[in-house]
């Protein structure tokens, strides 16, 4: 169930990244020592690193952020903050139950 996943999901980024406070904590970290940092044009000061790679990358056209498709159809996720920005974590948690969907084992896959 929905709930369930993002409790357990909420339960392990507060025990990796502990605290209450916007410094850091479960819903928001940042690095400003990354030799990356920032990866992404984005306006004001808010960046959040908590997602450095996307879990959404996977869904496609299905993630909701700002991305183009190369013209050898490879996603390109250059212009997108989502990830980043304030509700950032907040969408991202609510598209899990699509990843957990893509996770699953079927079991008429030919072997990769």
């Amino acid at each position: 169930n929905l709930e369930i996943s993002r409790c357990i999901i909420y339960n392990k980024m507060c025990k990796i990244f502990g605290g209450k406070n916007m410094e850091n904590n479960y819903s928001y970290f940042q690095n400003k020592q990354c030799e990356y940092f920032p990866c992404h044009k984005a306006e004001g000061e808010f960046f959040n690193c908590l997602f450095c790679y996307c879990p959404l990358y996977a869904l496609g056209d299905k993630c909701g952020g700002n991305f183009t498709y190369t013209p050898d159809g490879v996603k390109d996720c250059t212009n997108c903050t989502l990830p980043h920005s304030e509700s950032g974590y907040t969408h991202i948690i609510s598209k899990c139950p699509g990843l957990a969907e893509l996770a699953k084992k079927e079991d008429d896959l030919d072997e990769i």
